[in-house]
């Protein structure tokens, strides 16, 4: 009889053991539920909140740009944020209904800055190119590019063409499209001489290397040219649009859901004639 009871303990005690084994313990994480199929395929859980979304949600664009590029970007006497792109974007905030926050930074540096998440878009005059298409998405253009080789005020240079600036010592602002064209049409091609380029985090460091007699030329966007020749006593040599091709636009992250919301903004901009008012307040034709 002792056997018998003893066989029926036994029994019960596992059963109870099991029966926890198979119980959620506490603290526990249950198991994510199975994705459901329809058909032979399975329905994926509901994406996250796009770039859209969490703009509305925070009430505020964040822009990234390099304000040392008038009359694009610049910082006024009162610690402003002024130029064609700093109104443009705040039209476009407007549009959204959010706040615009502008911070700045190096030119080279905001491609990073938008793929990292510290801002929202790019407005720096910035083109795009296949390199950078690798990297960030484009709005469409905003507005078109021409560019300018600069020189002192006395020079006595000429530069009928791009590439007579070959074997001339010059500059350009690090990471633009214009650095570009000088490390691919002269140096490459053995023009000039890879010790005669130099790079500068900004647009204004290269112009005052040009007034200093540092450099001979430097290579930039026409109207941010024009800038720097009336504050720097400089002189445009050529203006051009034989180095740079396309124009302006915003730059976003890949894939961001807010690209077509502003490439419809920009469209509408254009049509009804805020961009052509937003070019003439800051003297551009």
């Amino acid at each position: 009889m002792k056997k018998v009871s003893g066989v029926l303990i036994l029994l019960v005690v596992t059963a109870m053991v099991l029966g926890a084994c198979t119980a959620v313990q506490p603290g526990a994480v249950p198991a994510a539920p199975a994705a459901t199929t329809s058909g032979d395929e399975a329905v994926a859980p509901a994406a996250s909140d796009g770039q859209m979304a969490k703009v509305k949600a925070a009430g505020k664009l964040v822009a990234g740009t390099s304000a040392d590029y008038p009359p694009y970007e610049s910082v006024d006497a009162d610690g402003k944020f002024v130029g064609y792109d700093m109104d443009l974007i705040r039209a476009i905030g407007e549009k959204l209904g959010v706040e615009v926050e502008i911070q700045d930074m190096p030119f080279d540096s905001l491609i990073a800055a938008v793929q990292q998440g510290k801002i929202d878009v790019i407005i720096a005059a910035m083109q795009a190119t296949p390199e950078r298409d690798e990297q960030v998405d484009f709005t469409i253009e905003y507005r078109p590019t021409k560019d300018a080789f600069l020189g002192k005020g006395d020079s006595t240079l000429t530069i009928a063409k791009p590439e007579d600036a070959g074997g001339k010592t010059i500059g350009a602002q690090t990471g633009t499209v214009q650095e570009k064209w000088i490390q691919d049409n002269l140096v490459a091609t053995g023009l000039t001489s890879a010790d005669q380029v130099s790079s500068y985090e900004r647009a204004d460091q290269a112009a005052l290397d040009v007034a200093s007699g540092r450099i001979e030329l430097m290579l930039i966007d026409a109207e941010p040219a024009i800038s720097l020749a009336e504050n720097n006593g400089l002189k445009v040599l050529l203006l051009t649009s034989d180095t740079t091709k396309g124009g302006k636009s915003i730059a976003l992250p890949n894939g961001s859901d807010l690209k077509a919301e502003i490439d419809k903004i920009i469209a509408e901009f254009q049509a009804d004639g805020t961009i052509q008012k937003i070019q003439e307040a800051n003297g551009l034709p």
